[in-house]
Order: C-alpha cells, then structure tokens, then sequence
C-alpha cells in the first residue's frame, strides 16, 4: 500500500484519546481503535499526499518502521476505516 493514493473513509469520524483514537464509522457502525498517536495523525492527512509512503515521509517516521504502518493501514482498509483515493 504505500504506493497507494489513500484517505479517511467520509463516513468515518476520529474522536482523538491519550492512546489514540476512537475511529467510528457512521454507516457499517464498527469502532476502531487507532492505538498510536502518530498512526493517527498519518490516517488524518493521507489525503493530501500522493501515497501512504510520502505521508510516513512528511509526518516523519523512519523508512525501518514503514512496514508496520503499512501493516496498520491494510488493517485499516479492511475496515473501510481507509478507502483509496
């Protein structure tokens, strides 16, 4: 995925917390637990990068931690937390 143009689902709302985030999604009604600080504030700009991996870039996260992100994103798209752009 980090060659893939991503965004935040638009029926999907973020309520920020001290682990995280609360992810709920208004039409299939599912909770997600987005449990670090940074993976939520990468799936909060994703729109505005041409892929996951210039987003890791920008929000700084090292290149040896990228397949985890990714790893969290794919989970996230199999949630229909993320759609493609």
């Amino acid at each position: 995925m980090l060659n893939s143009p991503l965004k935040l689902h638009p029926s999907v709302a973020l309520r920020p917390e001290p682990f995280g985030a609360l992810a709920y999604h208004y039409d299939n009604r599912r909770l997600i637990f987005l449990k670090h600080p940074s993976i939520v504030d990468v799936v909060k700009d994703l729109d505005q990068y041409p892929d996951l991996q210039s987003a890791l870039c920008a929000h700084g996260i090292e290149e040896r931690h990228w397949d985890a992100y990714d790893k969290a994103i794919c989970s996230l798209i199999e949630s229909d937390v993320v759609v493609p752009q």
